[in-house]
């Protein structure tokens, strides 16, 4: 799916949300990478498949 080289990770693999960003709607709280993942600004995605990938923000202030 990925024109780039090198390739951007693909869509299930650990560093997906490294891809490139293809779009982008900061207004709207999303962006579709290049490898198809829609990245969500509160850290949540939507895969390819559909599988949904919970937010996974880090807590401030937590030790």
């Amino acid at each position: 799916m990925c024109p780039h080289e090198p390739s951007c990770p693909s869509a299930d693999g650990p560093g997906r949300e490294a891809a490139r960003t293809v779009v982008a709607h900061p207004e709207q709280g999303w962006s579709l990478l290049c490898n198809g993942v829609v990245l969500f600004e509160d850290t949540g995605e939507l895969l390819p498949d559909g599988a949904v990938i919970e937010p996974h923000r880090p807590l401030a202030g937590v030790l």
